[in-house]
């Protein structure tokens, strides 16, 4: 059974992960892990995160350690306040700071318009809150066994996996990301080297990978023309391949 969202992150795939192949392998790699929409989906595989953002592998790091207790101790922002005014740790705040404003790239301070007006009266998002830290800590125990870790896509071992690799976008959309100068011909050439199932995603525009893969997906602002390069050497071999 899925969990997650634990946020919701700009250009993340929890919405579209269904339409993409099912994990072969029993471990899923996402190295631009940001909101992790595609593990979320497959709790119990054993998940690997790497992001160079600081803030991303802290949230993370926060969420594999914590207790339901600890989630639900979290404070509300105080009024007038900031999430900085949240007696947590950092890593807890910048996760109430990324509910504030549904699919942005790096946490908010304070609620946005819509959770101002809605708050917990809205049925699918609702803002920081008690029904925002009563999912996540119903998900919490179900993400132990995960590691986060910050560095490049680069550092990730090569080992036989399931990648989903979700990079910043190569197209114009991809200048809102904290860390946007890609390499994209050069982790184009990285992908095609990976070993067992690769599920790498662009919009449609990009020319990184022989894209063999295309759907118009719901995303948070609205819809995405995404493209993909999918293998699966098990499926091409019977076997999982060195």
């Amino acid at each position: 059974m899925s969990v997650g969202p634990f946020w919701r992150y700009y250009g993340g795939k929890w919405r579209a992960a269904p339409s993409y192949p099912v994990p072969s392998y029993g471990l899923i790699v996402e190295p631009f892990a940001g909101a992790a929409g595609y593990a979320c989906r497959y709790p119990d595989r054993d998940v690997l995160l790497l992001d160079r953002d600081p803030v991303i592998v802290e949230i993370w790091r926060w969420l594999i350690q914590a207790t339901p207790e600890d989630v639900l101790a979290v404070g509300d922002i105080p009024p007038g306040g900031t999430v900085d005014d949240i007696d947590a740790p950092p890593g807890a705040r910048w996760l109430a700071g990324f509910w504030c404003n549904s699919g942005t790239t790096r946490p908010s301070k304070t609620p946005s318009k819509w959770a101002r007006v809605y708050g917990q009266n809205c049925q699918n998002w609702s803002g920081w809150g008690v029904k925002a830290r009563s999912r996540i800590a119903r998900w919490v125990p179900k993400i132990k066994h995960w590691r986060a870790m910050i560095g490049d896509y680069t550092n990730a071992p090569n080992e036989a996996a399931t990648w989903f690799v979700d990079p910043p976008y190569q197209t114009p959309a991809g200048r809102y990301y904290r860390h946007s100068e890609i390499d994209h011909a050069a982790l184009g050439r990285w992908v095609l080297s990976r070993r067992g199932q690769v599920i790498a995603c662009d919009q449609e525009g990009a020319d990184w990978l022989p894209w063999n893969w295309r759907r118009d997906c719901k995303s948070t602002k609205g819809k995405s023309a995404e493209v993909a390069y999918v293998r699966d050497q098990m499926s091409l071999f019977g076997r999982r391949t060195a």
